[in-house]
């Protein structure tokens, strides 16, 4: 899991806050999922819009992996980040 600097710059009560609302995340739409991948979505946490992705690398995180779907072969990364970084 990676988080940008802004993100960590919240503080922990704020990253724990968003963490908890990652793990229950659900609401997959045709804006924040076009391709229903479920690898990308929004947050809102409070007066702050975060952004959050998976990305799906080779088992060394030089490349794209050649099967997402086979972990075996997959490294997926987390990153959160706030909606104006993207």
């Amino acid at each position: 899991m990676i988080v940008t600097r802004s993100v960590a710059a919240m503080g922990q009560d704020s990253l724990n806050a968003i963490f908890a609302a990652l793990r229950s995340f659900d609401a997959f739409d045709a804006d924040n999922d076009p391709h229903g991948e479920h690898d990308m979505g929004s947050l809102e946490m409070g007066d702050v819009s975060l952004l959050w992705k998976i990305d799906y690398y080779d088992r060394a995180l030089q490349y794209a992996s050649p099967d997402p779907s086979n972990p075996a072969v997959t490294t997926r990364v987390l990153t959160i980040m706030l909606a104006e970084e993207y």
